[in-house]
């Protein structure tokens, strides 16, 4: 089952599958270590729900509703 980052709640993690962004965003996420295969982790949101923080490879990264829709995660 497909799904993107956003949809993980607080406590959930799941695996990339494909980052779907184009251009400096993409790249940027893949610097940050959001590339196929990578465990990701929802640690906690914003009172508002944007952004999330996310734990991935070891860091916490700060990603807003749109750049995390775009990172597909796959099976587990």
């Amino acid at each position: 089952m497909d799904s993107s980052l956003f949809l993980l709640s607080e406590g959930d993690a799941g695996v990339v599958r494909e980052v779907r962004l184009t251009g400096d965003v993409r790249r940027r996420l893949m610097d940050l270590g959001l590339t196929p295969g990578a465990r990701v982790a929802c640690l906690f949101s914003a009172p508002s729900g944007d952004p999330r923080a996310y734990m991935v490879r070891g860091s916490v990264i700060a990603l807003r509703r749109e750049d995390a829709a775009g990172v597909a995660l796959g099976g587990q």
